[in-house]
């Protein structure tokens, strides 16, 4: 049974905890216990509904004031697939949250608000969506009760949306438009008798109807986090490598080029979950052995030798700006990428997006908080890397302040 990893985003009070939750009950995906205690916690707030966003709303400041401030994650299933919910807040100060929640997800579900249309955060999560090439989208426009089920509420909002896409350049994604209300369940698990002039999926339809990702024909890379030497006489000449594929395949017998001494040597075996297997595919964990004896350490690569392989000592790239600090210039940082973390210099502010107008704003030139645009930057070291466009699981990284250890951005290589 494959997992589908799922990101809600959103302006605040667009409905995504009361969307999930909704979800879940309409699934039977909740305890009875668990059922009544949000059932007596919506009591006691004065309540004369159940409040399902209760169910994702951990925190207790989330819960005074009724807004998502740190992500949630929440996990269900059908007989179909295994579901794993990222709820990201939608206030603009946590959009860092919130692209944390999305960077893994394979299915964005941003809701819009019937009566708000699209605001200012919907575009700014549209587009970190884009960013993270997040295909499989839905537009949930939530709260259609509020605006007596009007079909042409719904259109107006579709047609601006459909804008939003062609702005932003991002128009081959899948795009489906449902409106709901999450409140009383119309079309997340049933079709509502309220909308019968809508008649697309259901949300739940349209999660069961997903084909899963698959990563198998992106270029093979694995990088070694761990070199196996067991300390036992039975396995005296034993010698793996450990890591987690990122994307692309090996099997036995693949000739490898080992980065960056750039040594070949053929896959002798390959081991996962302690049992020998003849071959290995993204997001799995494993341990391989080569023929030959190289002397490999942490941080290494193995790659499919055939397959190009790029050495990166500056490239520009898409950034989320993610503190109050501003960036400009010069500026000196800690770059992670993988399990390598190189010491980094920005070297230009190429462009900086305006989320009104979706256009380069020419009056900036640095980023402040939640900006989005274009940097070059030049590392101490190479390191091996792919364009985010080419294999994401290889081409993104994330920028460290040395002094405080805090993330300030999250990148997305796109060219050396």
């Amino acid at each position: 049974m494959d997992i589908l990893r799922i990101t809600t985003a959103g302006s605040v009070d667009d409905g995504k905890s009361t969307l999930i939750g909704r979800l879940l009950y309409d699934t039977k995906s909740i305890t009875n216990d668990k059922l009544e205690a949000i059932a007596a916690t919506s009591k006691r707030k004065g309540l004369d509904f159940t409040d399902l966003s209760l169910l994702t709303d951990g925190l207790i400041a989330e819960r005074e004031q009724g807004i998502t401030i740190d992500v949630a994650y929440i996990y269900f299933s059908t007989p179909r697939r295994k579901y794993i919910i990222a709820d990201t807040p939608g206030h603009i100060e946590y959009t860092r949250n919130m692209v944390t929640g999305a960077s893994t997800a394979s299915v964005f579900l941003i809701l819009v608000d019937a009566r708000q249309g699209i605001t200012e955060q919907t575009r700014r999560h549209f587009y970190i969506a884009s960013l993270l090439r997040i295909k499989k989208i839905a537009v949930c426009i939530n709260k259609m009760d509020l605006v007596g089920y009007d079909k042409a509420v719904f259109d107006k909002i579709q047609d601006a949306f459909k804008e939003l896409i062609f702005q932003t350049g991002f128009e081959e994604q899948e795009i489906l438009f449902i409106p709901m209300n999450a409140k009383d369940g119309d079309n997340i698990v049933t079709v509502s008798k309220r909308m019968l002039w809508y008649d697309g999926y259901t949300l739940l339809e349209f999660l069961e109807n997903i084909q899963a990702d698959t990563f198998i024909q992106q270029p093979a890379r694995l990088p070694v986090q761990y070199v196996i030497r067991p300390q036992q006489e039975a396995f005296h000449d034993f010698r793996g490598f450990a890591g987690r594929m990122i994307s692309g395949s090996f099997a036995e017998g693949d000739e490898v080029a080992i980065l960056p001494s750039l040594k070949k040597s053929k896959i002798a075996s390959i081991i996962s979950a302690n049992e020998p297997v003849e071959n290995i595919s993204a997001k799995e964990s494993v341990v391989i052995t080569l023929e030959d004896d190289i002397d490999i350490s942490r941080g290494y690569m193995l790659v499919k030798s055939k397959e190009a392989y790029y050495e990166v000592t500056a490239f520009k790239a898409t950034i989320c700006w993610m503190v109050n600090e501003p960036l400009t210039s010069g500026a000196m940082y800690l770059l992670q990428h993988g399990i390598n973390r190189i010491k980094a210099k920005i070297t230009g502010v190429e462009t900086i997006l305006n989320i009104h107008t979706m256009q380069s704003d020419p009056a900036k030139n640095q980023f402040e908080l939640n900006d989005i645009g274009v940097i070059q930057l030049k590392l101490a070291k190479p390191i091996f890397a792919d364009r985010y466009n080419d294999n994401p699981a290889n081409g993104s990284f994330i920028l460290i302040d040395e002094f405080t250890n805090n993330t300030i951005a999250v990148g997305f290589i796109k060219d050396f």
